[in-house]
């Protein structure tokens, strides 16, 4: 290899100088620098230095500004026409904690001598000197900050998982903690949230109204649901890091007062979703059943007055949380008749099928909300008692709800439990209790005939949540 040791290199002739031949590359020394050729518009990014605090730029680099700590500010240096300075938010932190920019000296930024202030997440500026007129100009801007796609990362509640998405269960009261809130397709998070059921009222010398579901609420946004219950889907929630009290309603206490009325459950909660409680049954001295969720069972001690169920989806919520329970309806002269307690997906149905039938009337059947793969039914209503010389009495709803009572010389059966959520509504007895709401179902509970002991006390409730973490 030859050497050529010179103090200059000039052309010949003319002002054009050329080194190497076409295709060739010229290289630099290690550790040699260049000066005079300009530069290409681009920056040497300081990767192995991230900038934390107050610091002075050199031309030709660009730096990563950590701002998590607190705001600190960037120097500009000296500049001469053609410099070039870069920065970005490194922890997308500027909204935060801002990165302020002074120019050297009595020098401008964008034609001002004041400094200038980033303070957008994710912000990324390039300052190039222009001349002493307009002095640092930002020719580029971006706060698009592209990022990769994030998952939710949270604790909390009995954790499932289906495919690519996490189940929370509550059945108790709790805390649903994000510390990582996802992205993309991942940023929103389905809900059930089911309130406590209401008891069964209590009958005096007859029967009583069943207690109503606990109202239901949820959205679909992560799972399939099906088409009869798609327009009841609620919006999906957006993820955020933050901790997330959860209330998970009780059930009402069983009655064991005659004549009187059940009593109501109790709300769920989650973020800004509140399912309401089930309302009570009527007793046989207080014909009305209680308003909520879903509406309690109505009663009648006689020809009048007429109970009549209480109102569901009280208060209102869009889409409803519940249906109201079923009347006491007409009946024969000595017929004492009550309604079953609504439920998540139909109301309460009065005594049935006849004013000469004095059957229970049967609880609102659970809505099916597949949240958590199980194909479970939630919030079944509870099922009305018998008569003396009537059929069986009623079965609670699908969805937890308890079932009625018939009295020992009662030919009829008492009513089955509706079927399982988590746990099963409890069946009526012959003679005795009314059957419970399940556990953690939101199912009403049956009411009870004259001295058949207590009656069925409502089904606590559930809170479900549902996330993609992969």
């Amino acid at each position: 290899m030859s050497k050529i040791e010179v103090n200059k290199v000039a052309p010949q002739c003319g002002t054009t100088l050329t080194l190497g031949e076409s295709g060739d590359t010229v290289t630099l020394g290690t550790g040699a620098s260049q000066s005079g050729f300009g530069r290409t518009g681009t920056v040497d990014w300081q990767t192995g230095s991230i900038k934390t605090a107050t610091f002075t730029a050199a031309n030709g680099e660009g730096y990563f500004a950590n701002t998590s700590g607190g705001a600190f500010t960037m120097n500009l240096p000296a500049g001469t026409a053609g410099n070039i300075v870069s920065v970005v938010d490194y922890t997308n932190t500027f909204q935060t904690h801002s990165l302020t920019i002074v120019a050297n000296g009595s020098q401008k930024i964008g034609g001002k001598t004041t400094n200038a202030g980033l303070s957008t997440e994710g912000q990324s500026v390039t300052f190039v000197y222009v001349d002493d007129t307009e002095g640092w100009k930002n020719i580029q801007d971006s706060t698009s900050n592209i990022t990769g796609g994030t998952f939710v990362i949270a604790t909390g509640g009995t954790i499932t998982t289906d495919g690519n998405h996490k189940i929370h269960t509550f059945t108790g009261p709790g805390t649903f903690q994000i510390t990582q809130a996802g992205t993309q397709s991942a940023s929103t998070m389905d809900y059930l949230v089911v309130a406590g059921g209401g008891s069964g009222g209590m009958g005096a010398t007859a029967s009583s109204g069943a207690g109503g579901a606990g109202g239901l609420r949820f959205s679909a946004d992560q799972w399939c649901a099906p088409s009869p219950v798609s327009p009841r889907a609620g919006t999906a929630l957006t993820t955020s890091i933050a901790s997330f009290p959860i209330t998970v309603g009780g059930g009402g206490a069983a009655q064991s007062s005659s004549g009187a009325k059940g009593n109501n459950g109790n709300p769920s909660t989650f973020s800004t979703i509140t399912s309401t409680a089930g309302g009570a049954g009527a007793g046989h001295n207080d014909v009305a059943g209680n308003p909520g969720g879903s509406g309690g069972g109505g009663a009648s001690g006689g020809p009048s007055p007429l109970g009549a169920g209480g109102t569901g989806n009280t208060p209102p919520t869009n889409p409803s949380q519940g249906n109201d329970g079923g009347d006491s309806g007409p009946h024969g002269p000595d017929n004492y008749v009550k309604g079953g307690g609504g439920g998540a997906a139909t109301a309460g149905a009065p005594q049935g099928p006849s004013p000469l039938s004095p059957t229970g009337g049967v609880g609102g059947a659970g809505l099916q909300v597949n949240i958590d793969n199980n194909n479970y039914y939630w919030a079944g209503g509870g099922g009305g008692s018998s008569w003396v010389d009537g059929p069986p009495a009623a079965p609670g709803g699908i969805g937890g709800g308890g079932g009625g009572t018939t009295p020992n010389c009662n030919p009829g059966n008492a009513g089955t439990g509706g079927g399982s959520a988590i746990n099963a509504g409890g069946a009526g007895t012959k003679g005795g209790a009314g059957g419970s709401g399940g556990d953690n179902t939101g199912g009403g509970g049956g009411s009870s005939n004259a001295n058949a002991g207590n009656t069925g006390a409502g089904g606590s409730g559930v809170v479900v949540i549902r996330y993609k973490f992969q």
